[in-house]
């Protein structure tokens, strides 16, 4: 027990996780997940579905969330980098609308918690990457929801490279801002 390190970040609940390491000529072993560990660290959530995707270069997705069945995701890259995005949707929250972004790369072997009503995004920052994610409820098709990725009033500041062509999806090119989606909720 004890091998990880649990940084919190300024929007309560989103936690960075770093696992110890354990590296020699040969190559190197981590655990990438062991349950006392994160439930002694406030993570004592039951995961239910793993999750793995890859991309190219430039794919942004998201901001992605469910609806009716949110979602905790414990996220980390296994190759390559992306910069990871969360977005605050708690109803009540004194940081609703608020994003907080992290470098992930299978170098710094860091993971990103994200509490459930949290829309999620990323930006592909490698030639490739390899991104997995564990869930604590599974996925359901007709659940979900999404702001568009470039809305001005949430404001992420994507580290877009000179240069580099953005692939996204025609779906994600189609989901509205922060100020649609609450007035959404309030109906």
């Amino acid at each position: 027990m004890g091998q990880i390190k649990v940084t919190t970040c300024e929007i309560e609940g989103l936690k960075i996780i770093e696992p110890k390491v354990f590296g020699d000529e040969r190559g190197y072993f981590m655990e990438t997940y062991h349950y006392k560990d994160y439930a002694a660290a406030g993570i004592p959530q039951e995961f239910v579905q793993d999750n793995q995707s890859m991309s190219k270069k430039g794919v942004l997705r998201g901001l992605h969330f469910q609806k009716e069945f949110p979602q905790d995701k414990l996220v980390r890259v296994i190759r390559g980098e992306v910069f990871d995005v969360a977005v605050d949707l708690r109803e009540g929250s004194k940081t609703f609308g608020k994003w907080f972004g992290v470098l992930l790369s299978e170098e710094n072997k860091k993971q990103f918690f994200i509490p459930k009503n949290f829309a999620h995004g990323f930006l592909v920052l490698s030639d490739v990457a390899e991104f997995t994610y564990k869930c604590t409820d599974f996925y359901h098709p007709n659940d979900e929801g999404g702001l568009l990725w470039s809305d001005p009033d949430i404001g992420v500041e994507w580290p877009i490279p000179e240069g580099m062509e953005l692939t996204i999806s025609e779906k994600d090119k189609l989901w509205k801002g922060i100020k649609e989606y609450e007035a959404g909720k309030a109906k």
